[in-house]
């Protein structure tokens, strides 16, 4: 089979890649769409983020779905033709933090397309995948492939969700609205919060921004006084959810917080010098979200029941044979959100 590889920076090919049969317990999945996530970006053009680098060629992409093509020896709840989304977290289940109930946390975590071990977990993008069968989650008729490839971000920010608890009625601040953000928004008019208010630094992700919901969606950029209207008294926004990793936009943000407000980093983009005096004064709860597990399940039920509606995110649908091409356009946040490449 074939399937999308990165060699170096810059340097995507379609190569040629075992396709195993499934062993007891494991699955075969034709994929169908997957998402090009940020990360995957980060290995095109960097080779890596972080300190994390690749070492060898991997094949990207974790945002997959597809439809089950065989099955191994004792597998039960999927059969040949059942569409899936496939979970690409597979903890170990017997390290301290699995056995605590923090599976996201796992010491022995493979997650597809990750250089974070030697050898690497190899990704998504390709015909065929063999999977562990708990991997393979099935979707309702109505949800299409390209919607359920979402489930992998969407998982991630309603884990987000969880961690900043109930919104219920809350004002809640969005910084910055790429894939992350955008979802985030969903989460937010899901959990019930009165206000959603997102920023960033183009207006094109923001015009999606008020496709989704968000109550006023609001360029930092051309207009950098446009938060004024939150700072009464010492600010107003119940919940941050900081999605960009932009030290500027968590400070800016701190300003128009409530005192006691939460406020939940996403976005990573590298160390940050934090305001302790203002966090300490204001009472704020500073909290991390981390991945995700049994949100991959709840995501995919939100959307196959019509609660979430992702639609408005794929903005762009390629084939993987021009995948160089499409993460060039998942590139460009002028003219994408998510780009997906079919199989």
């Amino acid at each position: 089979m074939r399937a999308v590889v990165i060699h170096a920076p810059k340097d995507l090919r379609i190569d040629n890649y075992p396709d195993p049969a499934p062993g007891p317990g494991e699955v075969r999945v034709k994929i169908a769409n997957g998402g090009i996530c940020g990360s995957d970006l980060h290995y095109y053009h960097h080779g890596g983020f972080g300190v994390v680098r690749i070492q060898q060629p991997m094949a990207l992409g974790h945002e997959i779905a597809g439809v089950v093509a065989a099955v191994g020896d004792g597998v039960t709840g999927v059969k040949s033709g059942t569409r899936v989304a496939v979970n690409p977290s597979r903890p170990c289940g017997a390290c301290l933090h699995c056995q605590e109930g923090m599976r996201n946390q796992c010491l022995d975590m493979r997650f597809l397309g990750s250089a974070m071990r030697l050898p690497h977990v190899q990704g998504g993008f390709r015909e065929f995948i063999t999977v562990d069968a708990t991997q393979a989650v099935p979707i309702a008729d109505k949800l299409s492939l390209a919607e359920a490839a979402v489930a992998e971000p969407l998982a991630v920010c309603l884990h987000a969700g969880r961690q900043a608890g109930p919104l219920l009625g809350k004002r809640v601040l969005i910084t910055g609205c790429g894939p992350i953000g955008a979802l985030m928004i969903l989460v937010s008019r899901f959990g019930g919060a009165a206000e959603i208010v997102v920023t960033d630094v183009a207006d094109a992700p923001l015009a999606v921004a008020k496709k989704l919901g968000a109550t006023h969606a609001i360029n930092v950029a051309t207009n950098a006084n446009a938060l004024d209207p939150w700072r009464a008294g010492k600010g107003v926004f119940d919940t941050l959810f900081e999605a960009s990793g932009n030290q500027a936009a968590l400070r800016t943000a701190l300003d128009v917080l409530r005192p006691g407000a939460t406020l939940v980093q996403l976005g990573l983009g590298g160390e940050m010098t934090l305001p302790i005096n203002t966090i300490v004064a204001k009472e704020l709860q500073l909290r991390g979200t981390f991945r995700f597990d049994p949100e991959f399940e709840l995501a995919v039920r939100l959307m196959g029941e019509g609660l979430i509606d992702v639609k408005p995110l794929i903005t762009a649908t390629m084939p993987f044979e021009n995948a160089v091409a499409a993460f060039e356009l998942a590139s460009d946040r002028s003219q994408s959100m998510k780009v997906q490449l079919t199989f």
